[in-house]
């Protein structure tokens, strides 16, 4: 081929991909991941749904395309592809990530939460402040809070009191809750929340700890004898952020930012009336399946909480820099 007919060719695929950025500009399009089932009422893909329709009907330009489901990534690779700009937006479990930044852990950290009250006040506390700046420089941004409470359910008997657990194979969700439940006699198996079922129903696990709304919209009472629901005594909350890529935000104009964050607003607002009735939902869920429904007693909580206190929250302070003063920053809040 001669150079000029080179040049020529070349030239003609710059024009292309300069029409193709054009029209790109005139509707740019967000992809939006999350492993949480669509269609089927579970809150967190409510709030990335009503994102998606909160910017399309600002007419700015922007469209989110939403693959629940892990359809579009698996729920452990989310982290990785936001940050790096491979994924635009996603509904996250902070915690998941804590391998690449430990820290996290403290989002999930036995009874550091407590309740939903506590949970908001949280949100504005140097504590996150601290967790979003990590956030922050790996490269997403928070637009919507959001903490889930959650519950222990089992195929074998009702989990209480500490040494109610010994003997189980347990699903935890985070590093934390696998050490304090290994020190009460546990044995772990991980995965994401959406293997849960599969694990139950296999036996690889026993019994497993994830959100209300997860044991709702994961179907989980078809596999558990027994559930431990929230009560007055929540030890297990977990932080499930919604995440925008830092690098695609910034790409984006100005009223697209705009929308995208008053979209997130919304859409916290929007959980945080609706995730308070999601206990009651779940609880009413299992007992019409038949499931037997237990709360933990202040005294189970209390004797859970020493063990984390000897494992969990030890463990975090001697092996995660600033660990100590990261828990001290949570547990100042009141």
């Amino acid at each position: 081929m001669s150079i000029f007919r080179r040049t020529l060719m070349a030239s003609a695929f710059a024009v292309l991909g300069s029409l193709a950025v054009t029209a790109a500009d005139a509707q740019t399009v967000l992809k939006a991941s999350h492993q949480f089932p669509g269609g089927k009422g579970d809150i967190r893909d409510e709030m990335v749904q009503l994102i998606a329709r909160e910017v399309a009907a600002a007419n700015v330009g922007l469209e989110i395309q939403v693959f629940p489901g892990s359809s579009l990534y698996k729920p452990n690779d989310q982290w990785n592809a936001v940050t790096r700009g491979l994924l635009d937006m996603t509904s996250f479990p902070l915690d998941y990530a804590s391998g690449r930044h430990p820290e996290f852990s403290a989002t999930l950290m036995p009874g550091i939460v407590g309740s939903f009250d506590r949970a908001m006040r949280l949100n504005d506390s140097e504590f996150m402040q601290d967790i979003k700046k990590i956030i922050d420089d790996a490269g997403a941004i928070v637009i919507s809070d959001a903490w889930l409470s959650g519950a222990f359910a089992s195929k074998k008997s009702c989990i209480t009191a500490p040494d109610t657990i010994k003997g189980q194979v347990i699903r935890a969700a985070g590093p934390a809750f696998e050490e304090m439940l290994v020190a009460a006699g546990a044995s772990i198996s991980s995965m994401p929340s959406s293997e849960i079922y599969t694990g139950m129903q296999t036996g690889v696990l026993d019994a497993a700890n994830t959100s209300s709304a997860s044991f709702v919209s994961y179907r989980l009472f078809e596999q558990a004898k027994c559930l431990t629901a929230p009560g007055g005594n929540a030890l297990w909350f977990m932080y499930e952020p919604v995440l925008v890529s830092k690098r695609v935000f910034e790409g984006l104009t100005e009223e697209q930012q705009k929308a995208i964050l008053a979209a997130g607003e919304k859409a916290e607002t929007y959980f945080n009336e609706e995730i308070r009735k999601g206990d009651q939902v779940m609880v009413d869920t299992y007992k019409k399946a038949g499931v037997e429904v237990v709360e933990m007693s202040k005294e189970d909580f209390d004797a859970w909480l020493e063990v984390a206190k000897a494992s969990s929250y030890k463990n975090f302070a001697t092996n995660v820099p600033g660990g100590d003063k990261l828990i001290e920053k949570a547990l100042a809040v009141k």
